[in-house]
């Protein structure tokens, strides 16, 4: 097994997501942003991956979370971002700087309001194989 992949998967999700009419104006990050007040931003967060080699070749299963953080009203402007994001990335052929994409697939979503109800929150999960 090899994480080799982990940087490159994450790339290729950031630049496939900036891509999309949707977010446009949206920041797409991978920290939460500092000194963040009202607005809106999608965060690449969490990732979980496991061994999935066998006599063909060394492989990986990277579980990774995607979330919509909104202090927008309501839900449906997060929930739009959120459905926008899923579409986009499920089943997508992203092209890797390192090895290569073998699927990507929607796994599950939770939306909860946080903040006594002044922030919006979408995490995503999907699941992603590749191979070296």
């Amino acid at each position: 097994m090899s994480y080799g992949q982990a940087a490159a998967l994450q790339a290729a999700v950031f630049q496939h997501l900036t891509t999309l009419p949707v977010l446009a104006g949206i920041p797409v990050v991978d920290a939460v942003p500092k000194g963040q007040g009202a607005g809106t931003f999608v965060l690449i967060g969490t990732e979980e991956v496991r061994d999935l080699s066998d006599a063909s070749g060394s492989g990986a299963e990277h579980r990774f979370a995607v979330s919509v953080i909104s202090e927008a009203a309501g839900f449906t402007a997060a929930k739009d971002m959120a459905v926008a994001i899923s579409d986009a990335l499920n089943n997508a052929a992203l092209t890797l700087g390192r090895g290569r994409l073998v699927g990507l697939w929607f796994q599950r979503a939770t939306a909860r309001r946080r903040d006594d109800g002044r922030v919006r929150r979408i995490d995503m999960t999907f699941r992603a194989r590749v191979e070296d």
